[in-house]
């Protein structure tokens, strides 16, 4: 069943592409996994996803180890200073850095392990309380200074735009942030890649992709309805 679901959104993706003149290969469908168990991330895999998505560092680390090594996992979700030495150099993208002070604590990490981070920048370009995330206008002072950190790298922006009963809504969130995405990589920032934009999610996706998305975070139309789990 999740198999089937995901090879529907493979081909919803494919549609919205063609619709925007756009090649599927040019975007990334993350298959977001939270709160689901290690079987049915199997199936997804099985069927040929790679990559996926999770919001919670702890169900990060218990299905890490327990699933395929070529797993390409990234942290979509809200991302505490103190949990950042467990995601670092096991998430490909970290999508949700909100803050300076987070990006920071992502460097230290990073330095220890002499390695470097792919991040995203978060922006809350709705301005939404319940939101994370930078305001659309203080986003290129803080990518400026985030980019002075050696052992991170920028590679992009990502939204949670509002949840919507009408997908076309969500058009003109969508179409703000690519504006300010590609006014950002015609500045040509040392140590940014404006190469990701990450928006639209399951009920959105494909309005998002016409205003160009590179990744799409796809939960509830792969997996099915969010199951709660306990003691986490």
């Amino acid at each position: 069943m999740v198999a089937q679901r995901y090879h529907e959104i493979q081909s919803r993706v494919k549609a919205a592409c063609e619709r925007s003149g756009r090649n599927a290969s040019d975007v990334t469908l993350i298959s977001v996994s939270k709160t689901k168990p290690a079987e049915l991330i199997r199936e997804v895999y099985d069927a040929g996803a790679r990559d996926f998505g999770e919001n919670k560092v702890q169900e990060l680390m218990e299905k890490y180890p327990a699933l395929p090594a070529d797993i390409q996992w990234h942290m979509i979700g809200h991302l505490q200073t103190n949990k950042v030495r467990q995601v670092v150099g096991k998430a490909c993208l970290i999508h949700s850095v909100d803050s300076v002070k987070l990006a920071r604590e992502i460097e230290k990490e990073s330095a220890r392990q002499n390695t470097v981070t792919p991040v995203l920048l978060e922006v809350n370009v709705a301005r939404e309380e319940s939101k994370f995330g930078f305001f659309l206008e203080n986003t290129e002072a803080a990518l400026k200074e985030i980019a002075e950190f050696p052992h991170v790298r920028i590679q992009g922006l990502m939204t949670i735009a509002p949840f919507v009963e009408n997908a076309e809504e969500n058009r003109q969130i969508f179409r703000k942030l690519y504006q300010f995405f590609i006014d950002i990589k015609s500045k040509n920032v040392d140590n940014v890649n404006m190469n990701v934009l990450s928006m639209g999610m399951t009920g959105d996706f494909e309005v998002a992709i016409e205003e160009g998305a590179t990744m799409v975070r796809v939960g509830t139309g792969i997996f099915g309805e969010r199951q709660i789990r306990e003691n986490v």
